[in-house]
């Protein structure tokens, strides 16, 4: 696997055997971090982290993994940086890959980290866009990796709005890397047909399959059972109703989880609405009367539920992409 100098923007970008040398890489990276062996092979280098919209566990992961590896870094919140405001994205990204090694940006359109891949003569990284969620899936993949042993064979059910950045990334791992993808949810919120198109053709040479389905009774067999937010941030009060009303059926609750494997584990790519006890958890759970949202707190705390070992897998996967395109 040799990404030095690569961009990290899709997995779309990203062979089945170069995704699973990161999952490697992640491991090797993971294990000397738990056994205390010094891993800054990064030293004196510095990465820009643009955040156009604001992460606990993305800025996290990017920043200690970045100080394992020995690297400098500076965060750009909304308030920071002039990004396509006072500066046009080509000069950000020419301006940036002057003082730094490495760009991540994390945002809105894919277009704009696009842009500043186009222009950047440094590595630039997806943190998050509308459409794709790349390092996202990579922490998801280590993590089932972790508790099943393989990837190969194994049905991941995503329940709820498929049509954007976690169901299409989901959908685009799952296939290239042989699990059987379910996306289940309303018609209307499925993925587009052309992203579906060339999963189902990377499905065909994994071994795997993609499947989009209404029907809830698809959880049956599945390994891995996952949810999102039904409304994600920045988007506008009014589209909360409709949203809540047609992803409800969708909640992963004990009855849904009891449909799968009796093996099988529940994830989320956090921040969940499993409770009343963030300031947007408990004004939509008051304005539609639900105690939670997609996920009910009963499974978001049971044994099944492994999104914890997702959130800081984050960080060792974040850690093996900036390794591999910096050349640690």
């Amino acid at each position: 696997m040799d990404l030095v100098g690569h961009d990290f923007l899709t997995l779309l970008d990203f062979t089945p055997a170069e995704i699973g040398g990161l999952l490697e890489l992640a491991a090797d990276l993971k294990a000397k971090k738990k056994a205390g062996i010094p891993h800054d092979t990064l030293r004196g280098k510095n990465v820009a982290l643009i955040f156009e919209k604001t992460s606990t566990r993305t800025r996290c992961a990017f920043e200690v993994a970045a100080h394992d590896l020995g690297m400098g870094t500076t965060y750009l919140d909304p308030t920071g940086s002039q990004i396509g405001k006072k500066e046009s994205i080509a000069d950000t990204a020419e301006v940036l890959s002057g003082m730094f090694e490495g760009i991540e940006y994390r945002g809105y359109g894919q277009s704009i980290v696009e842009e500043l891949a186009l222009h950047a003569r440094v590595p630039v990284w997806n943190g998050l866009t509308n459409e794709y969620h790349p390092t996202q899936i990579l922490a998801d993949l280590l993590t089932l990796r972790e508790r099943f042993g393989s990837l190969q064979g194994l049905k991941l059910v995503y329940m709820g709005d498929a049509r954007y950045n976690m169901g299409n990334s989901l959908m685009i791992g799952c296939a290239k890397m042989g699990l059987h993808f379910v996306a289940c949810a309303p018609k209307a919120y499925w993925p587009s047909q052309e992203l579906v198109t060339r999963c189902e053709e990377f499905a065909r040479l994994s071994g795997g399959s993609v499947t989009l389905t209404e029907d809830t009774d698809a959880v049956a067999g599945a390994d891995a059972v996952y949810t999102d937010v039904w409304v994600s941030m920045g988007e506008p009060t009014a589209v909360w109703e409709e949203r809540i009303n047609a992803l409800a059926p969708y909640q992963v609750n004990a009855a849904l989880m009891a449909k799968a494997k009796h093996t099988a584990v529940f994830m989320h790519c956090l921040p969940a609405y499993h409770d009343h006890k963030t300031a947007i958890g408990r004004e939509m759970g008051e304005r539609f009367g639900r105690a939670e949202m997609e996920v009910t707190d009963e499974v978001f705390t049971s044994r099944q539920s492994i999104v914890f070992q997702e959130a800081e897998n984050r960080m060792h996967t974040i850690k093996a992409v900036m390794a591999a395109t910096l050349g640690a």
